[in-house]
Formats: structure tokens, sequence, C-alpha cells
């Protein structure tokens, strides 16, 4: 069985499940165990970039860093 896309409401899901079982669209493939560990340790890798490079950081370039985030944010 694949895995179903999690944005789908219930109605989408149902007509994706219909449309498999009949045969109008193929069933999403599987990720090979090789390409599903890549993507584990990527994940991970970010998960911990940000925290790794804000302990790098002085405060003034945190402060830099923080300003220009919040120009961007609030720019018209």
């Amino acid at each position: 069985m694949s895995k179903r896309p999690k944005n789908l409401d219930l109605n989408q899901l149902a007509t994706r499940i219909v449309d498999e079982a009949i045969g109008e669209i193929e069933p999403e493939q599987e990720i090979d165990e090789k390409k599903k560990a890549a993507m584990e340790s990527g994940r991970l890798g970010g998960i911990k970039g940000g925290k790794a490079r804000a302990d790098k950081l002085t405060p003034e370039e945190r402060s830099d860093i923080a300003k220009k985030a919040a120009k961007a944010r609030w720019k018209e």
C-alpha cells in the first residue's frame, strides 16, 4: 500500500483511493531505503544546523541578522 499525500481533504482522499483501485491513476511508488536514509540524514542536519550556527555567532552578529530579518519582514 502506498503512502497517501497528507494535504488532501477527506473527499479528495476518497477520490484518489477509488481512482487507484480502478486503475485510473498509478499509486505513488515507495521510496527505496537508500533514498530514505539520505532524506532522514539531511533532515537531521537541518535540525542541528540552525542551533550550531547560532552557537558560533557573536551577540553582535546575531543582532545584525535579527535586524535584517525584521527589516525584510516589515518592509512595504
